[in-house]
């Protein structure tokens, strides 16, 4: 008997799910909250605002690459998160569900709601699922990422750090004025200085400006693997101080030497003194190391030419205080 009574319940079984496949219907959903409200304009208003705010981030890409100013990349910025903004309360009016409960406070204990509250959830998003709107949330938010990630270049180079130790001098670059004029040798006089930049090359660089001075040969003290880089008393070291990046503007050459220092070269926003004839060592101030030299020759010119790179690298003391 027990083996014929479950033999039945598994005919009874097998019919039911045959005719819950074939003709038998489900009841309806009771749906939690109302349906998600039929807005093709309001579907539409929030692929436009969505997409808006995807080119207004990526002309602030577009902007910071092309250094367009802080004025373009801030309105474009501005108007890019009020399109994402505008965008989400238009999507919050016209597609998703909106329903309004008050309801008395009750117990703290919510076990039996939990499923009630899982179905208002998966409810609540239905009205975000056309493709449309997703594709342009994705782009919207892919160009906000690209737009909020992109100025941290600006912190200094990610894979290649090398490149700031490069600089535009090189061997037989000729010195040039702020004009783009060559220097020649003669134009210098002892106790004299000014400024020159390499040829051809961006003046604008940190690494590009130097100051060039000339002293008596004999008051050189330069280290013997840098005999040969001042000729006829013609130095030139990076203008960039080695302190807070500032710019070397004053030369001290001694008018009375038996009681004045040596020659000198003084940046005069934080007063670090550099030694003109002894390598550009630090002499007092807050400096931290040389003053980078560039060694330099005469062409057949008469024309200032580099004759190499610098003696360390130029600017602020970013690689270590100490290091020379």
């Amino acid at each position: 008997m027990s083996v014929l009574r479950a033999a039945w319940r598994w005919i009874v079984a097998f019919g039911a799910l045959l005719i819950g496949r074939s003709g038998g219907r489900r009841p309806a959903r009771v749906r939690t909250i109302p349906p998600p409200p039929e807005s093709p304009a309001g579907t539409r208003a929030v692929i436009a605002l969505l997409l808006l705010a995807a080119l207004a981030f990526a002309g602030f890409g577009a902007g910071y690459l092309l250094d367009l100013g802080n004025t373009f990349l801030g309105c474009s910025l501005a108007l890019g998160f009020g399109f994402a903004a505008a965008a989400a309360i238009t999507a919050g009016k016209l597609i998703v569900p909106q329903e309004e409960i008050e309801e008395e406070l009750g117990s703290h204990e919510h076990v039996d709601a939990r499923a009630e509250v899982t179905a208002m959830v998966r409810e609540g998003g239905e009205g975000m699922t056309r493709r449309g709107v997703i594709v342009a949330a994705g782009c919207a938010g892919c160009a906000a990422a690209a737009a909020l990630a992109l100025p941290a270049a600006s912190l200094g180079p990610l894979l290649d750090e090398n490149i700031l130790r490069r600089s535009p001098w090189r061997s037989g670059r000729r010195l040039v004025d702020s004009k783009g004029e060559p220097i020649a040798a003669d134009e210098i006089v002892v106790g004299t200085f000014l400024s020159a930049f390499p040829e051809g090359a961006d003046p604008e660089r940190l690494d590009s400006p130097v100051i060039v001075a000339r002293v008596r040969p004999e008051e050189l003290r330069l280290p013997p693997e840098r005999s040969g880089w001042a000729p006829e008393g013609l130095l030139a070291y990076s203008k960039i101080c080695t302190h807070a990046a500032c710019a070397i503007s004053l030369f001290d050459y001694p008018t009375f030497p038996p009681t004045q220092p040596a020659p000198r070269l003084v940046c005069p926003c934080h007063y670090s003194v550099f030694d003109a004839v002894g390598g550009g060592d630090v002499l007092a101030g807050p400096a931290g190391r040389p003053l980078p030299q560039l060694p330099l020759r005469i062409d057949a010119a008469g024309l200032l030419v580099a004759a190499g790179g610098y003696s360390g690298p130029p600017g602020p003391s970013w690689d270590g205080v100490r290091q020379s």
